[in-house]
């Protein structure tokens, strides 16, 4: 079965990363698009782990994971190869109502990471449910280059005009013709 699409606020939920290798580097930088509460459980971090530590000032707990370090989270990503740990983790985040991700065991995941493009808040996500990331990693690719290099200050200032209209159809109409506008301007070379 399929995935659901959704995204989810988590810029003020608590995000728990276990693990501190090159995958787990690879899931903070994605997570840090849409928050820095992180909090990273691992006793060996790799030089990039420790940098975006470092640099984003996250939390590190230089230690094994233990049982109940899952309480208090949203979301937990499980980045080690330890199954066995995988699937703990993840029966332990369903008694605490955590969300879990157990990198490449889809079987001990709530959610996946799609690959995503990501421009201001243009929010683009490509998803396989975990058949083939490499084929959804190739069609963002191809996908993101069709993208307006100006679509960050075209949202700013659809955002600005957003909040200057009181809601109700007229504004529904102004914002739907100002979108059709910029897509046929990019689109079929109208101006």
């Amino acid at each position: 079965m399929s995935f659901f699409p959704a995204f989810l606020n988590i810029q003020n939920k608590k995000v728990l990363v276990v693990g501190g290798g090159k995958i787990a580097a690879d899931k903070i930088e994605k997570l840090l698009d849409f928050t820095t509460d992180i909090t990273i459980i691992a006793p060996d971090i790799s030089p990039r782990t420790k940098a975006l530590i470092q640099t984003h000032h996250l939390t590190l707990l230089q230690r094994f994971y233990k049982l109940g370090d899952v309480k208090g989270f949203f979301i937990v990503v499980v980045a080690v190869d330890d199954l066995e740990l995988q699937k703990s983790i993840y029966e332990e985040c369903h008694r605490y109502g955590a969300l879990c991700n157990a990198v490449d065991s889809t079987e001990y995941c709530d959610f996946i990471f799609p690959s995503f493009i990501k421009r201001g808040d243009l929010v683009v996500a490509f998803s396989t449910s975990g058949v083939s990331p490499g084929l959804a990693k190739y069609l963002r690719r191809a996908i993101e280059r069709l993208i307006p290099e100006d679509i960050e200050e075209f949202l700013a200032r659809i955002k600005q005009l957003r909040h200057t209209l009181p809601k109700g159809k007229e504004r529904m109409h102004l914002l739907d013709q100002k979108a059709k506008e910029y897509i046929t301007k990019h689109f079929k070379g109208e101006e």
